[in-house]
């Protein structure tokens, strides 16, 4: 084993230290009194220059988190975000939810209200002190999080961290939440020694057993009608190369059924769209692919002699407390093993001519859906104030192998077509509104190169604490372009009353209470007191000419730019 020696002069400066070592490259803050130590060393070690995560000031912990689950679904590895004691921690408890239900891996951390009132170095010197100590500080985190513990001691240091980070990546990835007190950081020390690599374990991929994918294989053979449903899997990018296998294989079609990622080629023939419930009733085997919600029950769900396979890394979804989608056959582990090993199981046993037929019908369909959602993009192109699904096809024709588009609720799928993984990210499947905005600004930090498009809707721009994430886009040089879909409304409370009475008198009258964004703000301003180009945009007409605007501002002059584009309210 190599070890390394280094002349530090904290429990602070060596966890920066640490940090650097294992491959963390920035340490996302919103700093408070608990941060003294840390930025102490943090001077130290730049004026010295010395390896360390680069210091991310974030003015407000949803973007602080965000960007930290960004950059992961760009580069699949996780930074650190810490935050101010309880009370930063409380902020950013919904972040880490998303970050929790989309398995996305972060090392979390909240500085440790000082534990001593006087005798050592960090005693409590603040009136702040006494209030904001908790007797469970991660109490309010912990069905969240994959693991929660406090920092004891100095000795401790490297176990603790690389232990945090490992289980952090291990499958079902997810976040973790690490304590740190103040007297700990802030304690003196001359030499930290530390393994050069962590040897904490690291789990490595895992197919299922033989015997599982060869009566998965036996189910979808037989089968007359197979579909496949799925949410995450572009999760592993790995995944939608196998997935492309499988649907071949079977001349199946694939839909993106609430999906959060690219999953599959958009413009694939056996693609069929975002809707799997008018497919249902002549599907005799519906296959799963990390779909933790197939369809609702009390709506729509498929004949009950349906076959029903579910493939993820955890087909149980064990952290949810209730959940009864059926499966005659459940494949677990590193999903893209387990489609391409069923892909590869399925071919010598599928009848060629049922395979040929059903792919010939399946194209048919891919071809009537696209037609449909151009028509329907043509018919809105004229309307005022603006429809979304025109917004949706603007930026959806922008789109290249070269952008990424982080979608907050309001882009319209049928109006885009990627192929690639890692260019689309959707919403958590916890709905945490704010996520957008800080998970563009991590996109852009993790792929400097690409273009970052971020779509949100009016509400979850507010959500998004936008002062704050326009602030860092200029701090930090990151031209991200937002797209705002004005609608001056929470419609998904709407819709949600709607579906609940629809003839009720709120439905009926059109008057819903506790769901309008009147009178909106000028939404541009707030990007423009950051160096922004804004503009608001009211005509159909001119959103094209205002995207290319914007794009070139991104693009060419390096500025963070924002169209308020002002949508037909619900």
């Amino acid at each position: 084993m190599t070890t390394k020696r280094a002349s530090v002069e904290s429990t602070a400066d060596a966890y920066l230290e640490l940090l650097a070592a294992r491959g963390v490259e920035y340490f996302f803050a919103n700093s408070g009194t608990d941060f003294a130590p840390l930025i102490d060393a943090y001077a130290r070690r730049l004026d010295q220059g010395l390896p360390t995560p680069r210091p991310m000031t974030i003015p407000h912990e949803v973007p602080a988190v965000g960007m930290a689950h960004g950059y992961a679904l760009v580069t699949g590895r996780p930074q650190v975000v810490m935050v101010h004691v309880i009370v930063g921690a409380g902020n950013a408890v919904g972040g880490i939810i998303n970050a929790a239900r989309s398995n996305v891996p972060i090392l979390f951390s909240a500085g440790r209200n000082p534990l001593t009132e006087s005798g050592m170095h960090g005693s409590r010197n603040r009136a702040i002190h006494w209030a904001q100590e908790s007797f469970d500080q991660a109490g309010m985190i912990r069905e969240y999080v994959k693991w929660d513990y406090e920092l004891r001691n100095f000795t401790q240091l490297e176990t603790v961290v690389d232990r945090a980070l490992a289980v952090a990546q291990a499958e079902p990835q997810g976040p973790v939440y690490l304590t740190l007190p103040r007297e700990v950081l802030a304690e003196k020390h001359e030499v930290f020694e530390y393994a050069a690599a962590s040897r904490a374990p690291r789990p490595g991929p895992v197919a299922a057993a033989p015997e599982a994918i060869a009566e998965t294989a036996r189910l979808l053979a037989d089968a007359r009608n197979p579909i496949i449903l799925t949410k995450a899997a572009g999760r592993d990018p790995l995944a939608v190369a196998a997935l492309v296998q499988l649907a071949e294989a079977l001349g199946a079609p694939v839909i993106d059924q609430f999906h959060t990622y690219v999953n599959f080629p958009q413009d694939h023939p056996l693609h069929a769209g975002f809707d799997a419930a008018p497919y249902f009733d002549e599907a005799d085997c519906i296959v799963a692919v990390e779909s933790d919600v197939l369809w609702f029950p009390a709506l729509k769900a498929p004949r009950p002699e349906a076959k029903i396979v579910q493939i993820a890394v955890d087909p149980l979804y064990a952290r949810y407390p209730i959940r009864g989608f059926p499966a005659d056959a459940a494949l677990s582990g590193t999903v893209s093993l387990n489609l391409a090993a069923l892909a590869d199981a399925v071919r010598p046993r599928v009848d060629a001519r049922a395979v040929a037929e059903r792919t010939q019908r399946w194209h048919a369909e891919h071809r009537r859906l696209r037609e449909a959602w151009t028509a329907t993009a043509r018919r809105a192109q004229s309307e005022k104030p603006l429809e979304m699904v025109w917004v949706s096809k603007c930026v959806g024709d922008l789109v290249d192998a070269d952008t990424i588009v982080v979608d907050e609720y309001d882009f319209d799928p049928t109006q885009g077509c990627f192929r690639t993984p890692r260019t689309y990210f959707g919403s958590s499947p916890a709905g945490g509104l704010g996520w957008g905005m800080g998970a563009a600004l991590g996109a852009k930090l993790a792929a400097p190169d690409k273009t970052v498009i971020c779509c949100v809707g009016d509400g979850a721009y507010i959500f998004g604490a936008p002062t704050a994430a326009h602030f860092v886009a200029r701090a930090y040089n990151l031209p991200v372009l937002f797209v705002i879909f004005n609608n001056r409304a929470w419609n998904a409370v709407k819709r949600a009353v709607q579906s609940h009475a629809p003839e009720g008198l709120a439905a009926r009258t059109r008057r819903m209470p506790l769901s309008d964004l009147e009178p909106a703000p000028d939404y541009e301003l707030i990007c423009r007191a950051s160096g922004g180009h804004a503009e608001k945009v009211e005509d159909p007409a001119a959103l094209p000419d205002a995207l290319a605007r914007a794009l070139k501002v991104v693009r060419d002059e390096k500025r963070q730019a924002l169209l308020n584009v002002i949508c037909k309210k619900p």
